[in-house]
């Protein structure tokens, strides 16, 4: 029997999406071998690669005038490349830190650009997003970046900031296609699949086309956007099982309703759980400023570590897995993606009511 995997990433996949990776893993369509064996470059492949493209453009309503690629690497590779690619060598670029995931991002940039943190929450333990009147910002700057989520400490952006003519650049690797996004508010959005897009090793980049014509610096070819973009992201070898079940997982996505009502169910998730944990009268507590508080990421603390351990044994046996906080963090952390059915987050918060009446 499948546990409720509340897994920060590689993150719980829709059962229905694993059962037709499994059909199809031997063989594909008459073609005599499994998808992973056939060549990216021949008929059936491309068909699925470009339907898988078809298919995200449909889900996230992504504008004709912005380019998407499916690359490896991982967010973290991608972060170098957009200094690489979208601001010249010494040029000012904007941070807004928020979490662990931005200091990560401005640690990748450094080696290339002038890096000016616009704004940090970090003083207060990354539990707020910084009001947007507070941003000391480069006018002429390359680029703003934000991350929309923040994975570890369970801090969202609530509303998409105004940079105005300066391109705003985001990872939304945690909480892509969770809910209606209008892409022509930013330059680029970038998000690693292994959260809500599919399994780990592939990486979606949305780039607003007329940032392709930036030089940017000296960079190899296989370090550059617009050859990608050129490619087709097919300029070296891509993952292409992870294509093809980003492609599964995107159509499962379609099938359900698209992102307006995966919005409404992650509402309601992390509207239960939150809910749980601030009715429990402090036996948990979740730190971070309500206003800015992550939907898909749910991090929180017993009010004694020495029950941390229990906590988790007696989890697992109830179905309920990976729920152990970041090592950045401690305490505990509930990451309830798409895939993550609300039957899931109902036995967690079951379960939390449970366990603080055996040892409350």
């Amino acid at each position: 029997m499948r546990a409720y995997n509340f897994s920060a990433g590689p993150a719980t996949l829709p059962e229905s999406v694993l059962r037709q990776a499994q059909d199809d893993m031997l063989e594909w369509h008459g073609a005599g071998a499994s998808i992973v064996e056939l060549s990216h470059r021949g008929p059936e492949f491309m068909a699925v690669a470009a339907e898988a493209e078809a298919d995200l453009r449909q889900l996230l309503s992504i504008p004709y005038d912005y380019a998407v690629l499916f690359l490896g690497g991982g967010a973290t590779t991608q972060q170098a490349l957009i200094a690489l690619n979208f601001a010249a060598p010494g040029q000012v670029v904007d941070y807004v830190l928020t979490g662990h995931w931005g200091k990560t991002a401005i640690k990748q940039v450094k080696p290339y650009v002038t890096t000016n943190v616009a704004a940090s929450s970090e003083d207060d333990g990354f539990r707020a997003i910084p009001t947007r009147g507070s941003w000391k910002m480069t006018p002429d700057a390359a680029y703003v970046h934000i991350t929309a989520n923040e994975t570890i400490h369970g801090v969202e952006f609530a509303d998409i900031p105004d940079t105005g003519s300066v391109p705003l650049i985001a990872d939304f690797s945690s909480s892509i296609a969770s809910e209606p996004v209008d892409i022509s508010r930013f330059g680029v959005i970038y998000a690693g699949a292994q959260k809500n897009l599919g399994p780990v090793g592939i990486t979606v980049v949305i780039i607003r086309r007329d940032l392709l014509e930036r030089a940017g610096q000296p960079r190899a070819e296989i370090l550059d956007y617009r050859a990608h973009a050129k490619g087709e992201s097919m300029l070296n070898t891509p993952p292409t099982w992870n294509w093809y079940m980003l492609g599964l997982t995107v159509k499962w996505m379609l099938a359900e309703g698209g992102v307006t009502e995966f919005a409404h169910r992650n509402a309601r998730k992390s509207r239960l759980l939150y809910t749980r944990i601030d009715e429990s009268g402090g036996f948990y507590r979740n730190e971070v400023d309500p206003s800015a508080r992550s939907r898909m990421n749910v991090p929180f603390f017993l009010h004694d570590t020495a029950l941390d351990k229990p906590f988790l044994q007696e989890a697992a046996a109830a179905g309920l897995i990976s729920l152990k906080g970041h090592r950045a963090l401690g305490g505990m952390r509930a990451s309830i993606y798409n895939a993550m059915p609300e039957a899931g987050v109902e036995a967690l918060a079951a379960f939390m009511h449970d366990f603080q009446q055996r040892h409350g």
